[in-house]
């Protein structure tokens, strides 16, 4: 199967909140957390609503006029969403949402991503947060050179979530 990763467009509004909301019920369930899939609906359910397509809609045309601070790729397999990569330029640039769906990860897909994101944001130092208990995803990041910074957050009580950061790469073209 072929898999396509291409920018944002604001049509894809409409299933941007529903590939998240699935990829969460797939990544996050943890008994030893209190997380199951009630919890879950409760928090990101809104996503998968006709206000997160008009919140989707608002960034995907705000990441089109203004690509040097907004990055927006989705990936398809065929017609059918598997997957995005997002992120935001500001002090540090921030990496996220990130999320393939189960049954598209390790076919290379999230390194096809991965270097597209970094490409955008140059030599700027990269921060993201990931749920602790999602190894694969730690995992992954360290292979871009991404290391815990050490600060940690429980989100909405629950979720527990440590930073990880890629520092800033020298720029070496400048000289």
């Amino acid at each position: 199967m072929a898999y396509t990763i291409e920018a944002a467009r604001p049509g894809d509004s409409a299933w941007l909140g529903p590939l998240l909301l699935r990829a969460w019920l797939q990544t996050y369930p943890s008994p030893e957390a209190g997380i199951d899939e009630e919890w879950i609906h409760e928090q990101r359910g809104s996503a998968a609503t006709a206000e997160g397509a008009i919140r989707w809609r608002e960034f995907i045309e705000e990441a089109n006029r203004r690509p040097d601070l907004l990055f927006c790729r989705v990936v398809r397999s065929g017609t059918e969403p598997v997957g995005l990569l997002c992120g935001r330029r500001g002090p540090t640039v921030a990496l996220g949402p990130m999320y393939l769906l189960d049954h598209a990860q390790g076919r290379g897909i999230g390194g096809r991503m991965m270097t597209e994101f970094l490409t955008w944001a140059g030599t700027a130092r990269i921060s993201l947060w990931v749920t602790d208990y999602n190894e694969s995803a730690i995992r992954f990041y360290r292979r871009y050179g991404f290391e815990s910074t050490g600060e940690r957050e429980l989100w909405r009580g629950k979720l527990p979530n440590l930073r990880m950061a890629r520092e800033a790469v020298p720029d070496i073209d400048r000289d």
